[in-house]
């Protein structure tokens, strides 16, 4: 596990006591040995990291082949391929692609997946909802144009009382989330249309 921004400690409360998922009925423990740290979670040590970097985590130490890029900045190829040079062998971005980096969802297209590809995406949550039904309609009825629209959850992104979104652009983005319906552009229409 990579978080830049979490202390060890705060990461085994976190993953305790979560307001929405509730208190872990397991158990969630801290290791430090040097400068290694672990997080133990019924028993199974994690190597845990902090590093801003990708290519300086040690994931080929930590016996991790595979990494969900889930930060939401390397979202590029070239940016994702920086957890190889930490010893990863392969990186699934967990968002859309900003570059040609390939996109597959399972039911869709998943069988195209090419063992050579080093960098991957797996889409967004939306695309991964939306590209399965729009497959199986496109191939019994073929779709010509479409248009969708998501109803989505609270995200961690939004605010809680308003205030000034991130940036300050984006005036919808700074209403509280509980309290508003808020207008948003996304990228799976794009998304679903690539796979």
């Amino acid at each position: 596990v990579n978080d830049p921004f979490m202390d060890l400690h705060y990461m085994v409360y976190q993953l305790k006591y979560d307001s929405v998922h509730m208190r872990y009925k397991g158990t969630i423990a801290a290791k430090v040995d040097g400068d290694k740290e672990y997080l133990i979670v019924d028993g199974k040590q994690i190597m845990v990291f902090h590093a801003k970097d990708p290519a300086s985590i040690p994931w080929k130490e930590a016996g991790a082949d595979y990494i969900c890029e889930s930060t939401g900045v390397f979202t590029e190829k070239e940016k994702a391929e920086l957890h190889i040079k930490g010893g990863a062998k392969k990186v699934i971005i967990s968002a859309p692609p900003k570059d040609a980096v390939p996109i597959y969802v399972m039911g869709v297209n998943h069988k195209e997946y090419k063992t050579t590809d080093t960098v991957v995406s797996n889409a967004s949550c939306t695309t991964n909802c939306l590209a399965p039904l729009a497959k199986v309609i496109h191939e019994k009825f073929g779709i010509v144009e479409g248009l969708m629209t998501t109803v989505h959850a609270m995200t961690a992104t939004q605010l809680t009382v308003d205030g000034p979104s991130r940036g300050g652009k984006d005036w919808r983005g700074g209403r509280c989330a509980s309290q508003n319906i808020i207008p948003s552009s996304t990228g799976a229409a794009k998304a679903v249309g690539k796979v």
